[in-house]
């Protein structure tokens, strides 16, 4: 019986070992850490400050790759097709792993079942902006105005937090705009300022500059509480449509079935790095506001927020017709 006993504890020893391997042995080797979306930009960048850092914390290399297509969804299939080790990591955002859902016909992969969440990196609310002259100076009014005529509105296509937002606009506020469709948001900023067009939801992080400089008028922030970089602008909540929230996020994702020790392995690399105090500071400069440490930093967090932006997405892309092939 003695001999059992000690057999059953070295076992269940070894399997606690191995259990703990992963997270110990890991990495071994260069981490590709895919972004689907272009070089250079706001994603681009914030995965190249904080991968900087980790290749520091982790002691290998986080090499960046950028895979670009229909709308980030081409990166997200390399990624979910990637062996679950966590040397293949991706970034994902709004789009990517909860409109893409209901916009593409055949996604070929579910951001609920083949990815496993590793935390939220980013977030930064939209704002409405309108050309100058614009008659009018509220949300109230602008819903008014929209109610009496069409009010000609960019955004950046199909599928962007902008085209999103102004579906969640027409539905909240019972309008029909007229949509102008740009390849990016800096392309309708361009007619925003030029008077082409009317008005726009754009990211806070895009539109201050030229908020500042009075070349745009601020109407609200989409968020529950306002914008740090233009505190002055009422949210819209304060403005009396409370339902009128977007708020555009990017997190990082490794594929289904990576174990769970180096999940853990690389959310804490990422926490060290946001908690660096020159890494804090090139994210302030972007615009980019941070979850706090703790719960919010946590895989079950990320989790959460891909179920709830599902459910909120979804039912309005499909309510709307809005289709991608």
């Amino acid at each position: 019986m003695r001999i059992v006993k000690v057999a059953a504890t070295v076992a269940a020893a070894w399997i606690v070992g191995c259990a703990h391997a992963p997270a110990q042995q890991f990495p071994r080797r260069p981490i590709t850490m895919i972004v689907p979306f272009a070089a250079g930009g706001p994603t681009d960048v914030l995965a190249r400050v904080l991968g900087q850092h980790m290749s520091q914390t982790l002691g290998q290399p986080v090499v960046i790759e950028d895979v670009t297509g229909a709308g980030g969804t081409i990166g997200s299939v390399r990624a979910a097709k990637a062996a679950p080790d966590g040397y293949t990591i991706v970034l994902g955002n709004l789009g990517t792993h909860a409109a893409a859902l209901g916009l593409y016909k055949k996604l070929a992969y579910d951001p609920r079942t083949d990815f496993e969440p590793v935390m939220v990196l980013a977030t930064t609310p939209m704002v409405l902006v309108t050309k100058k002259g614009f008659p009018a100076t509220t949300l109230k009014e602008v819903v008014a105005l929209a109610k009496q005529r069409p009010v000609i509105m960019g955004q950046a296509g199909t599928g962007s937090a902008s085209h999103l937002t102004t579906l969640l606009f027409e539905s909240v506020t019972k309008t029909t705009v007229q949509q102008v469709p740009y390849r990016g948001l800096s392309q309708a900023m361009n007619d925003l300022l030029a008077g082409q067009i009317e008005i726009m939801f754009d990211q806070v992080i895009s539109s201050t500059p030229h908020i500042l400089n009075g070349g745009v008028k601020p109407i609200v922030v989409t968020a529950p509480e306002r914008a740090k970089a233009i505190p002055n602008v009422p949210t819209s909540a304060e403005a009396g449509v409370p339902d009128l929230l977007t708020i555009t996020w990017t997190a990082l994702f490794a594929p289904k079935g990576t174990p769970k020790p180096v999940i853990a392995r690389l959310n804490a690399a990422l926490d060290q790095a946001m908690n660096d105090t020159a890494v804090a500071k090139r994210l302030a400069e972007l615009g980019a506001d941070v979850p706090q440490p703790g719960e919010q930093r946590s895989p079950e967090a990320l989790g959460k927020l891909v179920e709830s932006e599902i459910a909120k997405w979804v039912p309005l892309i499909r309510n709307a017709g809005v289709s991608i092939e």
